[in-house]
């Protein structure tokens, strides 16, 4: 292998998440290299003495004769898993470093790890999800502060949100009603400083731009009234934890977002979705968490969902499950 080779071959590689620079791979996905590169990447590996358990993505350089066998322990369980250890080889001067991160406070993060996985991966939806939740949040519109572990959650807070077993949480809530667990419904809303992914949707649809009404069923603390006030738009809200005393009024469009995922009970989830049906006269959005069973299983089962560790009850949801519990 020489550098014009492994130019020449880096530049064949069609998946992985593209860098200007460098392309991530995961091994998962190494099948679809160049069988030249499928062999040498092993072979640089053993050459350094590198036990296979201990890298699990290549980052292939597009312009210098280097590879970086990484390891992502948490790659498949962690939302944004953290770098532990990084072996940069330098292939034109047969030299290598090792950057080890396992104590470090701020270590290097991954983000968008679908690009990383052949889309027949069982993880590949479950990681586009993840992707499309900061995506619709605004945390990507600056890249520069999203590779480390502590600016990450630093851009995440000053959003709005907050990282919850790994998802992106902006929920509304619902009073804990006394069942055989107490749950903690309200600690499902959080303060956010922009629209949340619902009106988003509807902003780029058109659908804000004054001439509908809008009822924000379950709307927390009231963030997206608030921006949608201040743009001068005729929007009410009812929360019974922190907009108890406002009415349920019917309105041309009724906002559900991220209600339904969080009553544990299944006759008062149905009750409040029919509820919201019957309030909104031309649109009703429904929004809810998405996840796939790998996600799930983490965590302690609790009726047909699962309690977070905050204490809050989620109930997550396949694209076609709650597609086929809104229309039946």
């Amino acid at each position: 292998m020489d550098a014009q080779l492994f130019t020449k071959l880096v530049k064949e590689a069609k998946v992985g998440k593209q860098l200007p620079d460098a392309i991530y791979l995961h091994k998962d996905a190494f099948e679809t290299l160049p069988n030249t590169l499928i062999k040498f990447i092993p072979a640089v590996a053993n050459a350094l003495n590198v036990k296979e358990n201990d890298w699990n993505l290549v980052k292939l350089f597009k312009k210098d004769f280097r590879l970086s066998l990484l390891h992502y322990p948490t790659f498949y369980s962690d939302s944004y898993p953290a770098l532990q250890k990084s072996i940069n080889v330098d292939l034109s001067k047969l030299s290598h470093r090792i950057t080890d991160y396992a104590n470090a406070d701020n270590p290097p993060i991954l983000h968008r790890k679908e690009t990383m996985v052949l889309s027949k991966n069982p993880h590949y939806e479950h990681f586009t999800q993840i992707t499309a939740e900061g995506e619709n949040a605004g945390l990507y519109d600056n890249t520069r502060l999203i590779g480390f572990k502590q600016s990450w959650l630093n851009l995440i807070k000053r959003h709005g949100y907050e990282l919850v077993d790994g998802r992106l949480f902006r929920c509304s809530s619902l009073p804990a009603i006394t069942h055989e667990k107490s749950i903690d419904r309200h600690k499902t809303a959080i303060v956010r400083h922009d629209l949340s992914a619902p009106l988003k949707s509807l902003a780029k649809s058109s659908f804000l731009e004054g001439d509908h009404s809008i009822f924000d069923y379950g709307c927390g603390r009231g963030d997206d009234l608030r921006e949608l006030e201040a743009h001068g738009l005729d929007v009410i809200g009812w929360d019974p934890n922190f907009q108890p005393d406002n009415d349920k009024v019917a309105s041309d469009i009724v906002n559900l977002g991220f209600v339904l995922n969080v009553i544990e009970d299944q006759d008062e989830r149905l009750e409040v979705l029919l509820g919201a049906w019957e309030l909104a006269d031309k649109l009703l959005v429904v929004s809810v968490m998405l996840a796939n069973e790998s996600f799930i299983n983490q965590f302690t089962p609790y009726k047909d969902g699962v309690i977070t560790s905050r204490n809050t009850f989620q109930k997550y949801y396949a694209q076609n499950e709650i597609k086929n519990y809104i229309y039946p």
